[in-house]
C-alpha cells in the first residue's frame, strides 16, 4: 500500500471498498499567490491497477477551475497507471497549478461552464450529481425531468430527502451538459406567485467518471426517502458513499 504523507482526513476504508481520503494543500497561482486546494481520492480495492477517484474543491477558485485541475490530475494519473501515484500527483498540482488556472478554459464562471458549448468534454459515462433548493411545481417540474432524461438517454435518480433535493445523473458527459443547458434556461418552474420561472438556484455538488466501483443504472427513477439512512443506503448501493459523505451530509447539517 501507498504512504501519503500529505493525508489529513481519512474518510473511509474497507477491504472491499478500498480507501477514501482528503488531502489539504497549496499551489502557486497564476500572480505566484498560495491558493489552498482540497483534494479528495478514492482509491478502489484494485488500485493502483486502476485510476483512483478524484475531486477538487478550493473557495479561491471557481467551480470550472476545479474542474479542470480534476481532469488535468486524471491526465496525470493515466501516465501513471499501475504505480502508486497520489504522492507524485499532490507533487505535480503543486507545481502546474498556475499553468493549468491560467489557461483561457479555466477563467470562465461556474454558469458559463455549465452553459458553454465551446468546452470539449471527455469520452465515457459520468455521473453528475445536482442539489435543487426547492421544487413548487412537483408533478410538472418531476414530468419534465424525467422527459429531459429520456429524450438524452440518461439513467440516475430524483431523490426527496425531508427539504433535501437532489438529481443524480449518469450517462454521456455531452449529455449531461446539454441538460443542464435545459435545467438552466427552460421555465421548469414558478415562482411564489405561481408564474412559471427558470431554475436559479441549481448547483453542481460534483461530476466523476463512473469507475469500476460505481453501479451502472439501467433507468431514470424518482424516488423519495423517509430518513437519511434510506439516502446513504442508495449512495453506497452507487458506490458513491465517499461523495455522499463530503457532498450530501452538510446540506442538511
Amino acid at each position: 500500500m501507498e504512504n501519503f504523507p500529505f493525508v489529513q482526513d481519512l474518510l473511509h476504508e474497507t477491504e472491499t471498498d478500498g480507501v477514501s481520503f482528503r488531502i489539504n494543500t497549496n499551489g502557486q497561482g497564476f500572480l505566484d499567490e498560495n491558493i489552498p486546494l482540497r483534494l479528495s481520492f478514492h482509491l478502489p480495492a484494485t488500485y493502483p491497477s486502476c485510476l483512483p477517484g478524484i475531486s477538487v474543491n478550493s473557495e479561491h477558485l471557481t467551480r470550472a477551475q476545479c474542474i479542470v485541475i480534476k481532469e488535468k490530475l486524471l491526465e496525470q494519473a493515466k501516465t501513471l497507471l499501475s504505480e502508486p501515484m497520489i504522492h507524485e500527483l499532490v507533487l505535480w498540482i503543486q507545481q502546474h497549478l498556475k499553468h493549468i488556472i491560467g489557461q483561457p478554459e479555466t477563467t470562465v464562471s461556474s454558469e458559463d461552464y455549465t452553459l458553454s458549448k465551446s468546452i470539449t468534454m471527455d469520452d465515457g459515462t459520468w455521473i453528475t450529481l445536482l442539489h435543487l433548493d426547492h421544487m413548487r411545481a412537483k408533478t410538472k417540474y418531476i414530468k419534465t425531468v424525467e422527459k429531459w432524461t429520456s429524450n438524452l438517454r440518461l439513467t440516475g435518480r430524483l431523490m426527496f430527502c425531508g427539504k433535501v433535493i437532489l438529481i443524480l445523473l449518469q450517462g454521456d458527459r455531452n449529455s449531461i451538459k446539454e441538460y443542464l443547458i435545459l435545467q438552466k434556461t427552460s421555465k421548469v418552474d414558478v415562482d411564489s406567485s405561481g408564474k412559471k420561472c427558470k431554475e436559479k438556484m441549481i448547483s453542481i455538488l460534483f461530476e466523476t467518471k463512473v469507475q469500476m466501483e460505481h453501479k451502472r443504472f439501467l433507468a431514470f427513477e424518482v424516488k423519495e426517502y423517509s430518513s437519511l439512512d434510506e439516502l446513504l443506503k442508495e449512495f453506497e448501493a452507487a458506490g458513491l458513499k465517499e461523495l455522499f459523505s463530503e457532498f450530501v451530509l452538510p446540506l442538511v447539517k
